[in-house]
This record gives structure tokens, C-alpha cells and sequence, in this order.
């Protein structure tokens, strides 16, 4: 399945049906199965799947968070005036999690009352859940700041480190934070003891990042193929080499996504190809081998056999492995 919906994809993501469903910078949110929901007056700027796994959470460009389901859109949340530039869910809490310039805003959706804001010094670039979704990890420039989800009158823990943080990710254990940076590299730290790890020698800025594997693999972009950290043991990537599978001298790849309990990573190019790989087999496979537009928007299903994209002039597709 390969279609034009001539707006910037945002993401491309799979509900718990595994139904693929597309985020737009139209504003609207589009469904594998043909329902299109005009989810916001403006364009989709960040989204994720609601914490129950049916449909799509968005931020959009009108300070909106709206809940898209193919029977229609519910608005989560309002700040008028404000971006909703990230947005990110837990299925384990039911918290719902959101940045508009400088604050966090958490709510839960089982608690139409419940509401936090939380401050930051500057602009909030990402987050991430914990895998409880107990904490989140707010990406900001100096580092990344530490919430507990729920608490009202509390002091972050900071996790410092010099420069512009634009992309954040817990591993899968909890153990560690995956930042990633607007100088071409990642940083980490462990959890336990704030440990730094410098994880540089990108060649461009790595705007995606993955764990797969059971957490004993992280997938990124950022490179000529996609590049693979190990994690296994109590000090994870420290002092590891990555690997690089899927090289193509021609391309850097853009956006990442892997299997979360297998070994099946796919990656897209910023000349529009494709790309899939056993990471056991090695074997790599061309889900789209037509040139065109970067890859703006990748999700895998959990059991490795279905591919969502999107690009930057709108054009999407699933693809089987």
C-alpha cells in the first residue's frame, strides 16, 4: 500500500490493532482503513498511541492534544497560543505526557481532574516514559531533566551534559537515558549513578532512535546505514563498539524503528528508500526501493511482519516483511 496524502508526515504509527494510522501536517489523522479524523485547526506536530493502544494522541501547532480514533476526534487538552511540540503515553500508568515551549504537562486519562505542569529553564525538545511510566525524561538543552509523573512540588533530578538535546529515550530495564544531540552524537547516562557515556562518530544528526531486542540492542539513525549500540550487561554500551548494517555510500538514514522483543530493525533514507533487516540473518530487504522525498515517519509492528512510512511531501505506505 502506497499513497500521497500531500502533507508533511509527522508519524506513522500502529495501534494495538496493528492498523496503521498517519499524523499529518494538514491537521488531520488518516487510517489504514480509509477514516480520516480533522484532528486539529493547523498541523500535527507531535504523536503517539493513546495509552490504551486504540488510535492516535496529537499535539498540534494550535495548542491542542487531541485523541483520534476512527469514530472521531476528543480534545485531551488545551493551551491556546501554545506548540505542542512532543507528546508521549504510557499503557502501564494511563499518564499522558506533553510539552508546550518550556513546560511538561502530564494528565491522567482515567482522572479527568488530575493535572500537572512542571518548569524548565529552557525550551523542552522531547520525552520519554519510563517503562513503569512512573518518570519522564524531558530532553532540553544542558541535558535531561528527571520527573516523577505524579508528584506535584518537586525538584528534578538534572542530568548534565553541554549542548542542545533534541530526541531522549529510557532503555528498556529503566537503567539507562539515551539522549540525542544537535552536534552528530548521542549521550547516556546510567540511572543508578548519573555515569556519563559519550557516543559520537555520526556523521549527521541522529533524529531517531529505537530499542529492540528485549533492550539488548539500540537502533539509530544518523548514518550511511543504521547503526546498532549493544546493551547487554550493568554498564550497557559503555566501552562497546556499534555496527553498522545496511550501508549505502549514497544515503544517510533519517528514522529507525525495531522490534521490541525481536531482532528485526527497519530504517529510512533521506532519499526515501526503505530498508529491513534480521539482524540475525543479516539479510537485508528493499520494503521501498523507489527514490523520493527523506523519510520523515517509520514504526514497526511488535511482531516484526508490518512496516508503516511517511515523508516529507506526504507520501506513506505499509509494507509486509
Amino acid at each position: 500500500m502506497i499513497q500521497s496524502f500531500e502533507a508533511y508526515v509527522t508519524a506513522a504509527l500502529f495501534d494495538r490493532s496493528g492498523k496503521a494510522a498517519f499524523a499529518l501536517g494538514d491537521g488531520t489523522v488518516r487510517f489504514e482503513d480509509g477514516a480520516v479524523v480533522q484532528a486539529h485547526d493547523g498541523a500535527v506536530l507531535s504523536a503517539c498511541i493513546h495509552p490504551s493502544g486504540e488510535g492516535l494522541l496529537t499535539g498540534g501547532d494550535d495548542g491542542r492534544v487531541v485523541w483520534s480514533r476512527a469514530s472521531g476526534p476528543l480534545e485531551i487538552a488545551s493551551l491556546r497560543g501554545k506548540w505542542i511540540d512532543s507528546i508521549a503515553a504510557s499503557a502501564e500508568s494511563k499518564l499522558i505526557a506533553f510539552a508546550a515551549g518550556r513546560e511538561l504537562h502530564v494528565r491522567d486519562v482515567a482522572d479527568p481532574s488530575f493535572a500537572r505542569t512542571f518548569q524548565h529553564e529552557k525550551t523542552v525538545a522531547a520525552l520519554a516514559f519510563d517503562p513503569k511510566g512512573r518518570r519522564i525524561a524531558v530532553a532540553t538543552y544542558g541535558g535531561a531533566w528527571l520527573w516523577y509523573a505524579r508528584i506535584a512540588d518537586q525538584k528534578p533530578t538534572k542530568l548534565a551534559w553541554a549542548g542542545s538535546h533534541v530526541a531522549v529515550a529510557w532503555s528498556p530495564d529503566g537503567k539507562f537515558i539515551i539522549s540525542a544531540m544537535q552536534d552528530n552524537q548521542l549521550h547516556g547516562w546510567r540511572v543508578a549513578d548519573e555515569k556519563n557515556m559519550r557516543m559520537g562518530g555520526y556523521p549527521a544528526k541522529v533524529k531517531s532512535l529505537a530499542f529492540m531486542s528485549k533492550g539488548n540492542l539500540m537502533a539509530t539513525s544518523g548514518a550511511n546505514g543504521v547503526v546498532v549500540w549493544p546493551f547487554t550487561g550493568s554498564t550497557g554500551p559503555m566501552g562497546k563498539q556499534a555496527a553498522e548494517v545496511g550501508y549505502e555510500e549514497s544515503a544517510v538514514s533519517t528514522f529507525v524503528a525495531g522490534q521490541p522483543n525481536g531482532n528485526w530493525v527497519a530504517w529510512g533514507f533521506d532519499d526515501g528508500r526503505v530498508r529491513a533487516c534480521d539482524l540475525v540473518g543479516q539479510k537485508v530487504l528493499n520494503l521501498k526501493e523507489e527514490k523520493g522525498p527523506p523519510i520523515t515517519a517509520l514504526s514497526m509492528t511488535p511482531d516484526g511482519k508490518r512496516v508503516a512510512w511517511g515523508d516529507e511531501d506526504g507520501a506513506a505506505g505499509v509494507a509486509e516483511i
